[in-house]
């Protein structure tokens, strides 16, 4: 088996969790590579040596016929793993070494018996829809995210306009800071916090909410992800942010952002006991109030 790993620093907390891993990985007859700073960090902060020649440091350096690639660390970790793998289709484990994580829900006491399953090839393959955004010119060498584009302002001072359309129809011109397309993984993250609806993974929805609408009556917005959804930006600036994830870019008024579904999926291994409701009972406390 060939397993790359991903990962960022973290702290004292999770350190035994770490070495756990590595010892298991070392039982085992498995190829790893490791992302370079990561394996810096583990040399000088954690005091572990592992034994591995392969690192890697860019995108171009994640071979195709990896089997599996490990995230380390939260769902932040998650996405900067998607930006790595793009569309070469190795399925991503997620290993949580922090708190909240919907993409990296796998927790530091359950790391040895999802070893376990992987080896003994118990689980299963779940594929997420991403979005892809064009403009021109691209202002991502990347133009892809699992979780949701958002468009927002650049300054602090003023309400921007984002004019939306779906398949060329005028659907809403948007006053507030700004407008996030949500894919149904992203309905967990920014888009909940800005009062969105959460999305099963498979629904094939775009998620459109507003950022602190100047109208109370404008309210998210669920459709297809067939659909075509274009943005125009108007604002007492000339310019104005576009994020990917955990990316981020400027643009100016005189650029249209198009949005679509991607032409591939992010894939993520799951475990057997793993489920989509228990992962939100847990993550969001659900059911934590005594009388229920």
């Amino acid at each position: 088996m060939k397993i790359a790993i991903y990962g960022r620093s973290f702290n004292e907390n999770f350190y035994d969790s770490i070495k756990e891993l590595f010892n298991k990985l070392n039982k085992k007859n498995v190829n790893v590579s490791i992302y370079k700073p990561f394996y810096e960090f583990l040399q000088k902060e954690v005091n572990i040596m592992p034994e591995y020649d392969n690192l890697f440091s860019n995108p171009q350096d994640i071979k195709e016929d990896m089997d599996v690639m490990f995230s380390i660390g939260g769902d932040g970790t998650f996405l900067e793993t998607v930006s790595f793998i793009k569309n070469k289709n190795i399925p991503i484990i997620g290993i949580n070494s922090g708190r909240l994580g919907f993409l990296a829900n796998i927790s530091r006491e359950n790391i040895s018996q999802s070893l376990d399953a992987l080896f003994s090839e118990k689980y299963k393959i779940e594929e997420r829809t991403l979005l892809k955004l064009e403009s021109n010119p691209e202002i991502f060498d990347f133009p892809y995210a699992l979780n949701e584009l958002t468009v927002q302002k650049s300054e602090t001072a003023s309400m921007i306009v984002i004019h939306a359309y779906v398949n060329g129809e005028y659907l809403n011109s948007y006053w507030g800071d700004g407008l996030i397309i949500a894919t149904p993984t992203g309905s967990t993250a920014y888009s909940l916090s800005a009062g969105g609806p959460i999305v099963m993974p498979n629904s094939n929805n775009f998620i459109i909410t507003p950022l602190s609408p100047h109208t109370l009556t404008v309210r998210p917005l669920i459709v297809s992800d067939d659909n075509i959804i274009s943005l125009k930006v108007d604002g007492r600036s000339d310019n104005f942010l576009a994020s990917l994830d955990s990316r981020a870019a400027s643009f100016d008024s005189s650029m249209e952002l198009i949005i679509k579904k991607a032409c591939f999926t992010t894939k993520i291994i799951k475990f057997h006991e793993q489920d989509y409701f228990s992962t939100l009972r847990n993550k969001l406390m659900w059911g934590i109030d005594k009388r229920n």
